[in-house]
C-alpha cells in the first residue's frame, strides 16, 4: 500500500503536531507518524506538563500545611491522597492528549500509528502498530521530529520503579523516605521539589560546582539558598560512580568530580536527571545520507534543511535549547519556510522557566555571556521586598535583575526569581522581540500594586532613576 502525502512529519510531539497543524493551514496534505498511544510526546505525556500539575498541587499542599499562619488561617487535619494527586495529574494529561488528536483531526491530518525510517529522501516505510507495513511518500519533504530521549549513566539501569527518570519520578506510589536526585538541572530540580513537599529527604547530587550553569549566577545563588531553606541538601562537585540495588534499600556511591576519597548514601529512590539526548535511532538517516554531530543532532542550516533536499529537522534532534516552545517554534517556521515564507528564528529571545518556588524565569543573555563576549552592559535589579503587591502577599522572595547595552540601552537580557516570575518574564520577551530598551519598560505605566511593576523599577535602577530603593 502506498500513500502520497505533501508533507511527512515523524514525531507527534510538540514540534510535530503544530508542524503538521500549520502545514495543512498552508494547504498541504499531510501525515503524521506517532507510535506512542497518544500524541503530544515527551512534553505532554511525561515532561513538562504532568510535572506543573504535580508542582502545582504540591505547592497547595505545602501552602495550605504551613504557609497560612502570617495570613490568621488556621488549618488543622491536613491529609495527603498520594493516590488521587497522581490521578488529577494523569486527567489532565489525557484530556490535553485527546485535545492533540482532536486538533488533528480537525486540520484532516492523518495520524499514522507505527514506526517510521527512510526508504529515500522522499520516501518512508511504517512499521504499524496494528502490524503490518505502510510506504508513504512526500511531495515537498520530509520533517523529522523525533524528540529527544533520557541520558543514561553507565552501570546505572533505570528500571522506574527504584531507579527512575522523569517518567517514574510522576507517578511513584509512596512518597520515598530519602530520594537521591542524580543532576541538578530544571527537571531534578523541579521533581525534587515535588517529592520534598510531601515529606521525602532529598539530596541532590551534581557533577558541577553549582545548579543549573545555563543560569545568570546571580539568580543561581538566591535560588539555592532558598531551595536549601525548603530542606534539600545539595552535594556539589561529585559524581555517583554506581547504584546497588539491595532488597530494602539503595545503595550509592559517590566520589569528588576531580578524584578522591569515596562515599555511600542510603536511599530508597534515585532520580537520574542528568539531561536528555536527541532521539533518532531506527530512523535509517545514514540510509539517506545524513550523518550526525558530535552530540548526537542532525546538522541543519537555515530552514532547517539537512544535507538532503526534501529532509528537514526541528525540535530536540538538532541545535538549541530544549524546550517545548522551541520545538513549536522550530516546527511552525520550518513549514512556513517549505510553503516560501521563512521568517528565521532568533533563540535569543525564547524564555525558559524554572517552576520551582519561587520560580526561576529568564531570555537572552546571562552577565557571565556578556562579560565572556566583552559586551559593554548595564544592570538594574529590583526585589520583590521592595514590591508593594508581593509585600501584600506575604512572599517576597527574589528579584528582577535586567541587562542592557551600556551605549544603545537595548535590552540584552531579562532575569526574574520570585512569585510568578514565568509569568512576568514575558513582558521582557516582547520588548526584546520588537528591539526594546529598558527605557521602554521605564516609561511604561504598570498598574499599582502588581508583581510586574519590578519590571519597571529594575528598569528605572538601570537608568540611574531608582525611586523605591
Amino acid at each position: 500500500m502506498s500513500d502520497s502525502y505533501d508533507l511527512l512529519v515523524i514525531g507527534g510531539g510538540t514540534a510535530g503536531y503544530p508542524a503538521a497543524i500549520r502545514a495543512s493551514q498552508l494547504g498541504m496534505r499531510v501525515a503524521c507518524i506517532e507510535r506512542q498511544p497518544t500524541l503530544g510526546g515527551t512534553c505532554l505525556n511525561v515532561g513538562c506538563i504532568p510535572s506543573k500539575a504535580l508542582l502545582h498541587s504540591t505547592e497547595l499542599f505545602a501552602e495550605v500545611s504551613k504557609g497560612l499562619e502570617e495570613h490568621g488561617i488556621g488549618i488543622g487535619g491536613v491529609a495527603l491522597n498520594l493516590c488521587q494527586l497522581i490521578g488529577r495529574k494523569d486527567e489532565v494529561v489525557a484530556g490535553l492528549t485527546k485535545g492533540v488528536e482532536h486538533l488533528l483531526n480537525k486540520n484532516k491530518i492523518e495520524w499514522v500509528k507505527g514506526s517510521a525510517y527512510f526508504e529515500a529522501p522522499d520516501r518512508l516505510a511504517v512499521e504499524l502498530i496494528e502490524g503490518g507495513t505502510r510506504t508513504l511518500t512526500a511531495k515537498k519533504g520530509i520533517l523529522v521530529a523525533t524528540g529527544s530521549d533520557v541520558t543514561r549513566l553507565p552501570g546505572i539501569e533505570i528500571d522506574e520503579r527504584r531507579i527512575i527518570s522523569n517518567t517514574g519520578a510522576l507517578s511513584l506510589e509512596k512518597v520515598p523516605e530519602h530520594l537521591v536526585v542524580i543532576g541538578a538541572g530544571y527537571i531534578g530540580l523541579e521533581l525534587g521539589c515535588v517529592w520534598r513537599r510531601l515529606g521525602a529527604n532529598v539530596t541532590v547530587v551534581e557533577f558541577l560546582d553549582g545548579i543549573v550553569p545555563s543560569m545568570d549566577r546571580e539568580i543561581a545563588r538566591h535560588l539555592l539558598k532558598l531551595l536549601k531553606q525548603q530542606g534539600l541538601e545539595f552535594r556539589f562537585s561529585t559524581k555517583v560512580t554506581a547504584v546497588e540495588k539491595r532488597a530494602d534499600d539503595l545503595l550509592v556511591s559517590l566520589e569528588p568530580a576531580e578524584g578522591g576519597e569515596s562515599e555511600t548514601l542510603v536511599a530508597d529512590v534515585v532520580l537520574v536527571a542528568v539531561g536528555r539526548r536527541p532521539y533518532t535511532e531506527g530512523l535509517g538517516l545514514e540510509r539517506v545520507g545524513i550523518t550526525l554531530d558530535e552530540k548526537g543532532r542532525i546538522p541543519v542550516s537555515a530552514g532547517f534543511k539537512t544535507a538532503v533536499p526534501g529532509i528537514y529537522a526541528i525540535g530536540d534532534v538538532i541545535a538549541g535549547p530544549m524546550l517545548a516552545h522551541k520545538t513549536t517554534l522550530d516546527g511552525v517556521r520550518c513549514v512556513e519556510g517549505i510553503s516560501g515564507r521563512y521568517a528565521g528564528v532568533d533563540y535569543n529571545t525564547v524564555p525558559a522557566v524554572i517552576y520551582t518556588s519561587p520560580e526561576v524565569a529568564s531570555v537572552g543573555k546571562t552577565e557571565e555571556e556578556l562579560k565572556a563576549a566583552g559586551v559593554e552592559y548595564k544592570a538594574g535589579s529590583f526585589p520583590f521586598a521592595a514590591n508593594s503587591r508581593a509585600r501584600c502577599n506575604g512572599d517576597t522572595r527574589g528579584l528582577t535583575k535586567l541587562l542592557a547595552d551600556a551605549k544603545t540601552d537595548r535590552l540584552l537580557g531579562a532575569h526574574i526569581i520570585g512569585p510568578d516570575a514565568g509569568t512576568m518574564i514575558h513582558e521582557a520577551v516582547l520588548a526584546m522581540e520588537y528591539g526594546g530598551a529598558s527605557e521602554d519598560l521605564a516609561l511604561t505605566t504598570h498598574a499599582h500594586p502588581t508583581l510586574p511593576e519590578s519590571l519597571k523599577e529594575a528598569a528605572l535602577v538601570l537608568l540611574g532613576q531608582g525611586m523605591h530603593i
